[in-house]
């Protein structure tokens, strides 16, 4: 098993700034992670839109000296400025943000991009018009059909996450979803917990076999049914005991990633003694 974690696990510095990647990517390593996931989501501060190629392959050989590997790239850019916005200038704006990574991930040695195929609408944004399905459906079609030369160009692969914005809800219609593209470079970006509300993990993984790029670890109570239900690996419904045995019936042997969100006492910390405990597990699947 491959362990990986997020930047966004690792709390800001005191002045609020975000810590300094590679002071990050240190302490994964030192807490036995094998992988870490770079996230991107402003225009300012240690990683951004503005990152130049000379600190991106410095962070590529620093990475590279402590052993730790950059295979995942994610950024939470398209919630402001989505791929299937109403307005076409936001959507212009988001294919421009895309290529913007795509260049970033490459210059990282990064192989996959997180990527938000857009939105319905999410209770996490709360100010979005709530869009018709099949428009979106059209918008997100055109957008990555703009963005796909120049993922073929720089050799990086477009993982599609499902999420929380009420759209390609069931692991169905992202298995035709991402046929509909015929190209290897655009696949899944599974996320275990995300998809816990509406179905089984373990169910997506074996109908999305090869196409999963990447999985995010991440654990949902069902009960609560709402935001305040993601919690702790280990500490929600997910079967990991299941989803492992999915895993390696379909050959998955890419990242597996813990994801939390910005602010989480010890998150790190936390997630790699759950990863530790799930390593085990997944040997005996």
């Amino acid at each position: 098993m491959t362990k990986g974690i997020n930047y966004w696990a690792f709390q800001p510095e005191s002045d609020g700034s975000g810590m300094d990647p590679r002071k990050a990517m240190d302490l994964a390593a030192n807490l036995g992670f094998d992988a870490f996931e770079l996230t991107i989501d402003s225009r300012d501060g240690p990683l951004s839109f503005a990152m130049s190629r000379s600190e991106a392959e410095a962070i590529r050989r620093h990475a590279e000296r402590i052993g730790i590997s950059l295979s995942t790239l994610a950024s939470g850019a398209a919630w402001s400025e989505s791929p299937t916005h109403p307005d076409p200038a936001v959507r212009r704006q988001a294919q421009q943000n895309t290529r913007r990574l795509i260049e970033i991930a490459s210059w990282l040695g990064v192989d996959t991009l997180l990527y938000l195929p857009g939105m319905v609408s999410a209770v996490f944004v709360p100010d979005f018009v709530p869009q018709r399905y099949d428009l979106v459906l059209d918008r997100s079609r055109e957008s990555l059909e703009a963005v796909l030369p120049d993922a073929e160009k720089a050799g990086v692969r477009l993982g599609i996450e499902n999420v929380w914005n009420r759209f390609l809800l069931s692991p169905v219609e992202m298995k035709e979803y991402i046929d509909s593209f015929s190209t290897e470079l655009i696949g899944s970006y599974f996320d275990i917990g995300n998809c816990l509300l509406y179905g089984h993990p373990e169910h997506w993984i074996e109908i999305l076999g090869s196409r999963i790029l990447a999985v995010h670890m991440k654990d949902f109570r069902v009960e609560v049914g709402n935001l305040n239900g993601f919690v702790d690996l280990l500490a929600g419904d997910v079967d990991f005991d299941a989803c492992f045995q999915a895993f390696r019936s379909v050959e998955y042997d890419g990242p597996f990633t813990v994801e939390y969100v910005p602010g989480i006492p010890g998150a790190p910390e936390k997630g790699a003694a759950a990863m530790m405990l799930l390593e085990e597990r997944w040997r005996n699947a």
